[in-house]
């Protein structure tokens, strides 16, 4: 089980959060390369997305 939905059901609020599904809120980024192998990409965030709503999108 993934680490975001046991903590979901841990505090009872998997009906909101824990997946990326559609009417869950979400806070995620992306990057063009694999950040546990380079770091330095977290610097040059191409998408930013806070409580489902997108925030920075770089095309």
């Amino acid at each position: 089980m993934k680490i975001t939905v046991a903590s979901a059901e841990l505090l009872s609020v998997q009906d909101k959060l824990g997946t990326l599904e559609n009417g869950k809120l979400a806070d995620i980024i992306a990057v063009s390369n694999n950040p546990l192998t380079d770091i330095s990409s977290l610097k040059q965030v191409n998408f930013v997305m806070k409580e489902g709503v997108i925030m920075k999108l770089v095309l």
